[in-house]
């Protein structure tokens, strides 16, 4: 018993800070991280996260009254900042009175950071800098979360590992944080709270959950992978500030390659602004994503996965992967 409540300990600040059992944060994913994954990672002790994405407010009230009917444990919605609706989203998110709003991808525009604090929810924010994660301190954010480049998907240009080195030790006394990026084993789990970490978050490990309406060969895809097949996406044209996606290498990385020299020949010609030209390469991401993760298109669509996508094995429920993650962790504690 004496290991639990170890592990129990260091996770104490995290379950308190999100209310639930076990300081398992899941990554939002677009496609995937929503009602039915969500309520089913909340059920099981853990925090689902909504990823909001490019949903409409429409959209997005319909995912989160439709999460609600099937958890009653708390859980967030994870919104990007550069989305044209913001205000809106975060009002939609204060009427059903979510608990954490998650936000992502930049700075938090003017005035975001105190209509999410005047719903009565905790913010939470993305710092992949040491400087940042003292901006955000200052300007009153509840936590922050550190993603390493090993993460899925959008990434930044430094490991976890590096990261939490740098971070960890400066900001956990002051700030809830929460570790992502290539975890795939209760062990570094229990490396990062040991750290100072309150909690961790994790995507990859979670799309093969039975409960992940993923397609089947999404899942596939997966199970096969190993690390060194998680690559990150080529920025061609320096002009275009094209944020690095981390997916399995396929048929659709070149084609990206491609989407970005067409880009960038409309930017030459001037027949789109340099704005346009970013909101194009967003919606092929997430067009492409759609087509991997719902059409189950993983030759041409994109098939975004974490390095720690090597470690996912099997589809197993959400409720054997939280507890063998936390089985792992005591062992590592007892040890």
């Amino acid at each position: 018993m004496m290991t639990q409540s170890t592990l129990q300990h260091l996770m104490q600040r995290g379950t308190d800070f999100l209310g639930c059992e076990t300081a398992i944060m899941c990554g939002a994913m677009s496609w995937v991280s929503e009602r039915n994954l969500v309520s089913a990672i909340s059920n099981a002790g853990g925090f689902g996260v909504i990823a909001c994405g490019a949903m409409t407010p429409d959209l997005l009230d319909t995912e989160i009254a439709e999460t609600m009917k099937r958890t009653d444990k708390p859980f967030g919605v994870n919104l990007i900042t550069m989305h044209p609706d913001l205000m809106e989203l975060i009002a939609i998110c204060g009427k059903h009175g979510v608990t954490h709003v998650v936000l992502a991808g930049g700075l938090p525009p003017k005035g975001s950071l105190e209509a999410i604090k005047e719903t009565g929810a905790k913010v939470i924010c993305f710092a992949p800098a040491l400087s940042l994660a003292k901006k955000f301190l200052r300007s009153g954010v509840d936590a922050i979360v550190i993603e390493g480049m090993e993460a899925g998907g959008h990434i930044g240009p430094v490991s976890t590992s590096v990261l939490a080195q740098e971070i960890l030790p400066e900001i956990a006394e002051q700030l809830p944080v929460f570790v992502a990026g290539g975890i795939g084993t209760g062990e570094m789990i229990a490396a990062y709270l040991e750290m100072g970490a309150s909690g961790v978050q994790l995507g990859t490990r979670f799309v093969c959950a039975h409960e992940s309406i993923a397609h089947p060969d999404f899942k596939k895809a997966f199970i096969r992978g190993n690390a060194r097949d998680a690559i990150t996406s080529v920025q061609v044209d320096p002009r275009l500030p094209v944020i690095p996606v981390r997916a399995l290498k396929n048929k659709g990385t070149e084609e990206f390659t491609r989407k970005q020299i067409e880009v960038a020949k409309l930017l030459d010609s001037g027949e789109i602004e340099m704005g346009e030209a970013q909101l194009q390469i967003e919606h092929f991401w997430a067009g492409a994503l759609r087509k991997a993760v719902i059409n189950g298109d993983i030759e041409y669509g994109s098939v975004m996965a974490g390095q720690s996508v090597g470690m996912v094995k099997a589809e197993e429920s959400v409720a054997e992967i939280i507890k063998s993650l936390v089985e792992q962790a005591e062992t590592a504690l007892a040890r």
